[in-house]
């Protein structure tokens, strides 16, 4: 596997963890971690410990998807990668809420709006998702107005981008903001 460019590590990385193939996903990525830190490639680095973050979460390891998440937010700070930044902090701020850590995710989803609002055009389907985070959080701080409103901002994101999962949740949990 050492013959094989960081680059396209990453890709079979990702063509692994859509095929659900978690464990070979983990190794591609861990390998793109090793060789990028060798070449010091702090891109793809951050992308590699993104992807290796997603496979931890998969697998149920929030500890460690956080850890490395938060290691690719250190790198993209670094980096003139608005969008990479945006992505790896609304991962933080998922796996911060997921943990009840509400208070720790909040200015992490606002971080990464505003990053997503700032650097147009942001890929609409990465904003929707940040939204969707945030008004979850919204909803679970004690706050259904500002939570349904988020949830028509992603819905109309959603719609745009044809994902209907995300359209029904939208409104779905609309409903039962709403008390319906």
């Amino acid at each position: 596997m050492m013959s094989i460019p960081p680059a396209e590590l990453l890709s079979r990385g990702h063509e692994a963890r859509s095929d659900r193939r978690l464990a070979e996903a983990k190794n591609y990525f861990s390998h793109a971690v090793e060789r990028c830190r060798k070449s010091n490639d702090r891109i793809l680095l951050a992308q590699a410990l993104a992807g290796l973050g997603q496979i931890e979460r998969d697998m149920g390891n929030a500890a460690l998807a956080l850890r490395h998440y938060s290691d690719a937010v250190e790198l993209c700070r670094a980096q003139d990668d608005p969008l990479l930044l945006a992505h790896a902090i609304r991962h933080v701020a998922d796996i911060l809420r997921d943990q009840g850590q509400l208070a720790k995710a909040a200015p992490c989803y606002e971080e990464a709006l505003a990053l997503y609002r700032k650097h147009e055009p942001s890929p609409p389907l990465d904003l929707a998702n940040a939204i969707r985070g945030y008004a979850h959080l919204k909803a679970d701080s004690g706050d259904p107005e500002e939570a349904t409103f988020l949830w028509h901002e992603a819905m109309a994101l959603y719609a745009e981008c044809g994902v209907q999962a995300g359209v029904t949740e939208s409104q779905s949990q609309i409903a039962f903001l709403m008390g319906r």
